[in-house]
């Protein structure tokens, strides 16, 4: 895994037991993908409690709007996430992507039976399955995810 985001934010989610599941380029790499990626990718649990426990293990983090411009009002709560999806934020860890849902297959619920179950960072982490993850990344349709579909078919293949 990339050093630096990826070792404080997964054993700090697992820690206070919020349900999520690795996506995106970390999950790729914790399945043997040769990349890099700064940024940590989750699609999260949208039921009450667990959005309480998100809440609670980032709320030091200094969490804001990637990109926006400072002095935007900011509230980190639950009230907050129930009124939005999807959320691409920096903090002091760096940046970490909380998705409610993703394209291809839709929310928490959906994708936990396409997981498996690693052991990152001392802690049991959900991460998608490479076959979910290409179907994922053909889905969402963006340049930078095709240039990567080829590498994950090959080490889905090996």
């Amino acid at each position: 895994m990339t050093p630096g985001n990826f070792e404080k934010f997964l054993p700090r989610l697992s820690g206070y037991g919020v349900r999520y599941i690795l996506i995106g380029g970390g999950a790729g790499i914790a399945q043997g993908l040769a990349r890099a990626t700064y940024d940590v990718d989750i699609v999260y649990d949208r039921s009450p409690d667990n959005m309480s426990k998100l809440i609670e293990a980032l709320a030091d983090l200094h969490l804001y709007f990637r990109g926006a411009p400072p002095g935007l009002p900011f509230l980190w709560d639950v009230a907050f996430l129930q009124a939005g999806l999807n959320f691409t934020l920096t903090s002091d860890w760096g940046d970490i992507d909380l998705l409610g849902e993703v394209a291809g297959e839709g929310t928490y619920a959906k994708l936990i039976s396409h997981c498996d179950q690693l052991q990152l960072y001392g802690h049991d982490i959900n991460v998608v399955s490479l076959k979910k993850l290409i179907e994922l990344k053909r889905a969402a349709g963006r340049p930078k995810d095709f240039e990567v579909i080829a590498e994950l078919e090959a080490l889905q293949q090996e």
